[in-house]
C-alpha cells in the first residue's frame, strides 16, 4: 500500500464522517459502503453520548465536522508534501489516548497509519465507542489495513514506539515505564488568551467558543486570560451571554455550583453572571464554568511569561500580539499541521 492509497482512503473516511457532521444526520448516495456502516455508526454516536454525560449530539457533531472538513485530498496532500514517506520500514507504534473530547486521539491514528505503520491502541475508557468502528470502515475501504490496526484493554507489550497523553501524574508514569522506547510523552496543558481591552464585540464571541466548546474540557479550551490594568468586563460578559442555555446540561450546572459554592466558603473575590464564573488566578487551569484572569501592564513582561511557561499553555488566543497565536474563535479548529504541544508527529515517526 502507498502513500496515495492511504491518502485516498482517509478521504472516503471524511467522505463517511461528512454524513454525522451535523446534529441532522443525512445519509448520502455516493459514499463507499454506507449500506454496511451508516446505521451501524448512528448506534455508535448514540452509545457514546449514552456513556458519557459530557459527549452531547452537539459536541460529538462537532468534533466529527472538524474531521469531515480535514480529511480531504488538497489538506492531506498539503499536511504530507513535506516529508517523504516512501521508504518506511514499518514499525507498530503504540497510542494511549486521552478521552475528554469526542476523538481526541484521532490526530495521533491518522499520523501512524498514513505514514506507513501499524499502530496498538489503548484508548480511554471516556471515548471507546466511535473510532474502532470508523477503523473498520477504513479497512473495508483499504483492504491493506487490515492486520495493521489493533486495539486492546490489556497491558501493552510487543510495539517498537509509543504516544501516550495523560495527565501530569500518569505523563511522569509513562516517562518511566516507556524510557526504553522512543516516545511522545503528552501532560496536561491549558491555552489562554490575551486581550487588550480594544477587542470587538464579535471577537469577544468568537472567544466565548474557545472558552465553551466540550464545556472546556479540551487542552485547546481558553482557561485563562490575560488583561490590561483597569479592564471592564460589562463587553465581555455582554458577548458570551449567549452561551447561557449551558446552565441547562446537568453536568456542567452541578459543576457551576459547586465550584461557585467552593468560592463563596472560601471568600474568594468573583464575577458571575448565573451560568459562568471569572476568578482572577495566577494558575492557568480552571474548573469548569469557571474561567481565570491576571491583570498585565507591560506587554513585553508577559510575552517574556508566556515563553517561560511556554511547557504549560497549548494556544495563545490573541490579534497582533505574538507570532504563532491563533485567531479568536479558531483554537477547536486546528489544522492536521498543527501538532498538539507543536513536537512534529509525522518527524517522530519517521526517525524511528
Amino acid at each position: 500500500m502507498n502513500l496515495q492509497q492511504r491518502i485516498n482512503a482517509f478521504v472516503k473516511l471524511g467522505d463517511f464522517i461528512s454524513q454525522f457532521s451535523n446534529e441532522a444526520i443525512q445519509k448520502k448516495d455516493n459514499v463507499k459502503h454506507n449500506d454496511t456502516f451508516f446505521d451501524g455508526f448512528k448506534h455508535q454516536l448514540r452509545l457514546a453520548k449514552e456513556h458519557n454525560g459530557w459527549f452531547t449530539e452537539e459536541n460529538i457533531a462537532f468534533a466529527l465536522n472538524g474531521w469531515s472538513n480535514s480529511l480531504t485530498l488538497e489538506n492531506l496532500t498539503k499536511w504530507l508534501q513535506p516529508y517523504n514517506l516512501d521508504a518506511i520500514s514499518p514499525k507498530k507504534i503504540a497510542i494511549i489516548m486521552a478521552g475528554n473530547i469526542p476523538l481526541v486521539g484521532f490526530h495521533d491514528f491518522l499520523s501512524v497509519l498514513i505514514s506507513g505503520h501499524n499502530i496498538l491502541v489503548k484508548q480511554s475508557s471516556n471515548d471507546k465507542h466511535l473510532l474502532p468502528y470508523l477503523a473498520k470502515y477504513l479497512e473495508y475501504v483499504e483492504n491493506d489495513f487490515k492486520g495493521k490496526i489493533e486495539f486492546t484493554e490489556e497491558k501493552l507489550t510487543d510495539f517498537d514506539a509509543v504516544i501516550a497523553t495523560g495527565s501530569n501524574n500518569t505523563a511522569r508514569y509513562f516517562e518511566y515505564y516507556f524510557k526504553g522506547k522512543p516516545s511522545i510523552i503528552r501532560n496536561s496543558r491549558n491555552s489562554i488568551a490575551v486581550l487588550n481591552g480594544k477587542e470587538s464585540t464579535e471577537n469577544l464571541k468568537n472567544l466565548s467558543e474557545d472558552i465553551f466548546r466540550y464545556y472546556g474540557l479540551g487542552c485547546r479550551n481558553v482557561s485563562k486570560i490575560f488583561v490590561p490594568k483597569n479592564y471592564k468586563f460589562d463587553t465581555f460578559f455582554q458577548a458570551i451571554y449567549h452561551w447561557h442555555t449551558i446552565i441547562d446540561k446537568a453536568k456542567y450546572a452541578n459543576n457551576y455550583d459547586y465550584n461557585k459554592a467552593v468560592y463563596l466558603m472560601s471568600e474568594f473575590d468573583m464575577l458571575e453572571n448565573g451560568f459562568f464564573m471569572i476568578k482572577e488566578d495566577e494558575s492557568y487551569a480552571s474548573p469548569i464554568a469557571t474561567l481565570f484572569y491576571e491583570y498585565y501592564d507591560d506587554t513585553e513582561q508577559l510575552k517574556e511569561k508566556i515563553k517561560t511557561d511556554s511547557n504549560k499553555i497549548q494556544c495563545v488566543v490573541s490579534s497582533g500580539f505574538i507570532n504563532n497565536e491563533i485567531a479568536f474563535g479558531k483554537t477547536q479548529k486546528p489544522q492536521l499541521w498543527d501538532y498538539a504541544d507543536d513536537v512534529d508527529t509525522i518527524a517522530f515517526l519517521l526517525e524511528i
